[in-house]
C-alpha cells in the first residue's frame, strides 16, 4: 500500500518559513514550491493539485481561506474519500481545518501545527465545539480502523441528542471513560450504534487492530491463493479486514514474494520468528513434516499466537488452502485475536517534559506531541497543571509519586496496543525525568515490539532557576540529585566532592523531604570544603507558578529548614557573585573578562 502523503503549499513567498518549518517537524511529508521564480502563475496550483488530489491525505495550506476554497472546490468528491486541507494565517496563528475535519483527520493535525506554531486551532464542527466525542473521527488515535456504517447518520443523531447504543466488544475499552462520551444518551436497543470490535456487522464500525494473521505456504506461492485464503476465512468468521494488525509467519519465509506483496499491499507489517520461538508454542494441530522441514511443529497457529501478544486466543486453527487453476504452491492461514489490541508499529509513545508547569513554559514540540496524543500518563499533580489543554477526546491516567517504574510500564504497554500516549514528567523528562526509565524498558523489547519513541524537550527547573537568579550559569556547571530511593548515598556524596573539588556551580535536586532531612546538610559541608561560605546560593521554590518564590543566601547560612523538595538549591562557584539582586558566574570572554 503506498503511503498518502500530506503537502505543504503557500500562495505566496513569505510563508516559506513557516512551512519549512512544518516540514522538518514531519507534519507535513513534501513541501511545494513555484516551479519558476517566487510566485506560483495562472494553472500551476490547480495542476499539482488535480495530480495529487487522490493520493495524498491533507494539504497544509498558507493563504486566504476564499482562495483555497475555490481553488479545491472542483476537486471535491465525498467526506470520506477528500484529503484534509488545513489553512494557516502567514503568521502561523491561526490552523483552520477547512476541510475533512474528521475524516481525513484535519481536525487533529490543525491542532498538532496549532501547537507546534503556538498558534490555535479554529474548529467549528459541532462535536468540537460542543465538548462532544468526535465519533466518527477519534479511534485513529487509538490505533484503530473505521470500518462500514452509516456514519452521517450517526454523527446527525449526536448533534441532534438522540440516544445511541455504545458497544465495546474487542480492544482497549478504556474510551467509555472519555469526557466527550458524558453528553452522550446510552441505550442499547437504539437504532444508531458505535460498535468497537473486531466483527462485521450492523452499526458503524471501529475495528482495533486484535487480529494476527499467522501464514505459511510453499516457495513460490501465488498471491491469489494467499489472497482467496484470507477472504474465505474472514467470511467465514465474520470478522473485518480492518480489525487486522499484521501477518506473522516463520523467519524462513521472510523473502516470500506473496508474502511480502500481500503485507505492502494492505499495508500490514510482516514479523518474522525464529523456528526455536515457534517451537515453544502449544498449538492444536503440529505437523512432524513441518517440524522436520524448518525445526518447528507449527507455523501459521504458533505464529499467529506469538504475534498477538500477551494472553492471545485462538479463534482460527489452521487451515490449509491448494492451489487453484494458473496458480501454484499451498498455504496455511490460522488467525489469533490479542487479549485486548496489540499493533506496536501502529502506537506511539511521546515523553513529554512539562516544564515548570506554567502554559507558556510548554515547548511547542511537548504541546504538539499532547495535541496528539488520547492518553496522557503521568503523576497526578503534574496533569494538573496541563488540564487545560486537555479536550474531551483525551484520557488521562493518573499515578502515584513513587510508582514511576509502573507509569512507564503503562504507558509504553498502551503503545504496544497502537494507541499515541503521552508520558508526562515535570521539567525536562531527559532530566531527572521518566525518559531513562521508559527507553530501558522499550530497549528491552524485541525490536519487532517496539513502539514509536519520541522524546520532545522541556524547559528544566535548573534552567527556569538560573533566569530568574541572572546568569549563575556561564560557566561549568553540574546536577546532583540528593534522593537516595534510587541512588546509593555512597554514590551521591562522591560526585559532591567531586563537584566541590572541580569548582563546579551545582544545581541540587531532590534537595530535602520530611523522610529525607540530613542530607543537604552533609551536602552544605562538602561543597564548603572547595569554595568560601560567602559563595552565593539560589533558593528557587515553586519555579513557574504562582507561589514562586527566589531567595539569596551564601553558602554558610543556608537556611536549610526552608528547603523542601519543590525547592531548587543552586550553589555558585568560587568567582559566582551577587550584585542588584542578581547572581552572575564569570565566563571570562577574551576582551570582556569580569572582575
Amino acid at each position: 500500500m503506498t503511503p498518502r502523503l500530506s503537502w505543504g503549499f503557500s500562495l505566496s513567498a513569505n510563508a516559506l518559513p513557516l512551512l519549512q518549518q512544518l516540514l522538518e517537524a514531519g507534519d507535513i511529508d513534501r513541501l511545494a514550491t513555484p516551479p519558476n521564480g517566487d510566485h506560483w502563475q495562472s494553472g500551476e496550483l490547480s495542476t499539482l493539485l488535480q495530480s495529487e488530489w487522490n493520493r495524498s491525505r491533507a494539504f497544509v495550506v498558507v493563504g486566504s481561506c476564499g482562495a483555497i476554497t475555490r481553488l479545491v472546490a472542483p476537486l471535491l468528491g465525498s467526506k470520506s474519500e477528500d484529503p484534509a486541507v488545513v489553512v494557516l494565517d502567514d503568521q502561523g496563528r491561526y490552523a483552520i481545518p477547512l476541510l475533512g475535519g474528521h475524516a481525513a483527520g484535519g481536525e487533529a493535525l490543525a491542532r498538532s501545527i496549532a501547537g507546534r506554531l503556538q498558534g490555535e486551532a479554529v474548529v467549528t464542527g459541532s462535536s468540537a465545539s460542543q465538548g462532544r466525542l468526535a465519533l466518527d473521527a477519534f479511534g485513529e488515535a487509538w490505533g484503530w480502523r473505521r470500518g462500514q456504517g452509516d456514519w452521517d447518520g450517526l454523527m446527525k443523531a449526536a448533534h441532534q441528542g438522540q440516544p445511541l447504543a455504545l458497544l465495546h466488544r474487542h480492544g482497549n475499552g478504556r474510551w467509555q471513560e472519555l469526557r466527550g462520551l458524558s453528553g452522550v444518551q446510552s441505550k442499547p436497543a437504539s437504532n444508531h450504534q458505535l460498535v468497537v470490535g473486531v466483527n462485521n456487522g450492523s452499526g458503524c464500525c471501529w475495528h482495533p487492530p486484535s487480529l494476527w494473521l499467522g501464514m505459511g505456504c510453499e516457495r513460490n506461492t501465488s498471491l491469489s491463493l494467499l489472497e482467496r485464503c484470507l477472504e474465505q476465512a474472514l467470511r467465514d468468521q465474520g470478522l473485518a479486514p480492518e480489525a487486522i494488525a499484521g501477518i506473522a509467519t516463520a523467519e524462513r519465509k521472510a523473502d516470500e514474494p506473496a508474502l511480502l506483496a500481500l503485507a505492502e499491499q494492505r499495508g500490514w507489517p510482516l514479523r518474522c520468528f525464529k523456528a526455536e520461538e515457534l517451537a515453544q508454542v502449544n498449538v492444536p494441530n503440529p505437523s512432524a513434516v513441518v517440524a522436520a522441514e524448518l525445526g518447528t511443529a507449527s507455523v501459521a497457529e504458533a505464529a499467529a499466537l506469538l504475534a498477538a501478544g500477551p494472553e492471545p486466543t485462538l479463534l482460527l486453527q489452521k487451515r490449509i488452502e491448494h492451489a487453484a487453476a494458473g496458480e501454484q504452491g499451498a498455504a496455511t492461514l490460522a488467525i489469533s485475536q490479542a487479549a485486548s489490541q496489540w499493533a506496536p508499529n501502529r502506537g506511539t509513545l511521546h515523553l513529554i517534559g512539562s516544564g515548570p508547569g506554567r502554559l507558556d513554559l510548554l515547548t511547542p514540540d511537548a504541546r504538539a506531541a499532547l495535541a496528539e496524543s488520547c492518553i496522557w500518563v503521568g503523576y497526578g499533580l503534574y496533569l494538573d497543571l496541563l488540564e487545560p489543554l486537555r479536550r474531551a477526546d483525551q484520557l488521562r491516567s493518573d499515578g502515584q509519586l513513587t510508582q514511576e517504574r509502573e507509569r512507564c510500564r503503562e504507558a509504553l504497554e498502551l503503545a504496544c496496543q497502537g494507541v499515541t500516549v503521552a508520558l508526562v514528567s515535570s521539567g525536562d523528562s531527559g532530566i531527572y525525568g521518566m525518559a531513562g526509565l521508559a527507553l530501558e524498558q522499550w530497549m528491552a523489547l524485541k525490536e519487532d515490539e517496539r513502539p514509536a519513541f519520541q522524546v520532545h524537550p522541556g524547559i528544566s527547573a535548573l534552567q527556569v532557576a538560573a533566569a530568574r537568579a541572572g546568569a549563575p550559569l556561564m560557566h561549568d556547571f553540574c546536577t546532583v540529585s540528593l534522593s537516595d530511593r534510587l541512588t546509593p548515598w555512597e554514590v551521591i556524596e562522591r560526585r559532591l566532592k567531586a563537584a566541590a573539588q572541580g569548582d563546579f556551580v551545582v544545581a541540587l535536586y531532590n534537595p530535602r523531604s520530611q523522610g529525607r532531612h540530613w542530607q543537604l546538610e552533609r551536602a552544605q559541608a562538602l561543597l564548603l570544603e572547595g569554595r568560601p561560605g560567602s559563595t552565593p546560593v539560589v533558593l528557587a521554590r515553586q519555579l513557574g507558578r504562582k507561589e514562586e518564590q527566589v531567595s539569596f543566601h551564601t553558602l554558610a547560612e543556608l537556611p536549610i529548614a526552608e528547603v523542601d523538595m519543590l525547592t531548587l538549591v543552586l550553589v555558585g562557584n568560587s568567582t559566582s557573585r551577587v550584585c542588584g539582586g542578581r547572581m552572575v558566574t564569570p565566563r571570562g570572554y577574551p576582551g570582556a573578562e569580569l572582575n
